[in-house]
């Protein structure tokens, strides 16, 4: 069986360029983000429970996912997170998103810290751990960070995210309903409320046929306040959200509570204890 990544049309979903030809309507003189779902170029692992998997759809980062997606945030003046499976070089496969500015620009990627292996989620199988620090993207939109699925258990990262500099932080994700459903509307805004930005809580809906998990959706937005920016996302159907972000209202809060200013560093050696 070829091994050789498979021409662009084939792995990049459907979906996402519908979703793209949906965002030419709301483009004018101002940049916007786009943001899809964890692992969007991803879709032939198979069997991993077991080992056995066809990294047919990993490639270079960046490659020519991400060269297509720059061609398409230039002309639409968007600034783009987009996941990609990550092939560094035989064996080494990372879970990635890459980072794009509205004038096409590659700016960087981040590679997903904290791998899983829960019921539904065998990732070790088929990932390495991340180990590109926390980046943060200074975008035309604003300073960007990438937090990755399951990354978002972890409040260590969220926090070095903050002390980057990040005034949103984009968590691009696949969970399913029975596993994480309960700490989906609560992490997230907790994180924003902690480290005093925006957070961007994006999720997959629907069943695959590649398995048996059933994505809930419910995508949203929260300001540093805790607060949600619109409506939460369907649980059932896919959907563009488009909102509107105060970034001054970072700097409200941050003047508020001094979490930053009041840290104290030299107290936390407990916490990198392995």
């Amino acid at each position: 069986m070829s091994h050789k990544p498979a021409p662009f049309p084939l792995y990049v979903p459907e979906l996402v360029l519908k979703l793209l030809s949906i965002c030419c309507s709301y483009v004018n003189d101002a940049s916007y983000w786009m943001i899809v779902n964890e692992n969007t170029g991803m879709v032939s692992v198979i069997g991993a429970e077991n080992g056995v998997f066809v990294p047919g759809s990993a490639e270079a980062v960046p490659g020519p996912v991400v060269e297509r997606f720059q061609a398409l945030a230039k002309e639409l003046n968007m600034v783009m997170v987009l996941p990609v499976y990550e092939d560094a070089g035989p064996g080494f496969l990372y879970n990635t998103a890459a980072v794009l500015d509205a004038d096409g620009s590659y700016l960087g990627k981040y590679r997903k810290q904290h791998i899983p292996h829960v019921n539904g989620f065998w990732e070790k199988f088929y990932f390495r751990p991340g180990n590109g620090g926390y980046p943060v993207f200074d975008t035309a939109v604003g300073k960007v960070g990438v937090y990755i699925c399951y990354d978002r258990h972890f409040p260590e990262g969220w926090r070095a995210l903050g002390l980057n500099g990040a005034q949103i932080v984009f968590n691009p994700s696949a969970t399913s309903r029975g596993l994480s459903q309960y700490l989906w509307s609560i992490e997230q805004p907790a994180a924003a409320v902690a480290n005093e930005y925006y957070v961007g809580a994006i999720n997959r809906v629907g069943i695959e046929p590649l398995g048996e998990d059933d994505f809930y959706g419910q995508s949203y937005f929260v300001d540093p306040e805790g607060s949600y920016v619109g409506e939460k996302g369907d649980p059932y159907k896919a959907e563009l959200i488009v909102r509107d972000l105060d970034l001054d209202l970072i700097t409200t809060v941050r003047n508020r509570w001094a979490f930053y200013r009041d840290r104290r560093p030299d107290a936390y050696d407990d916490l990198v204890r392995p």
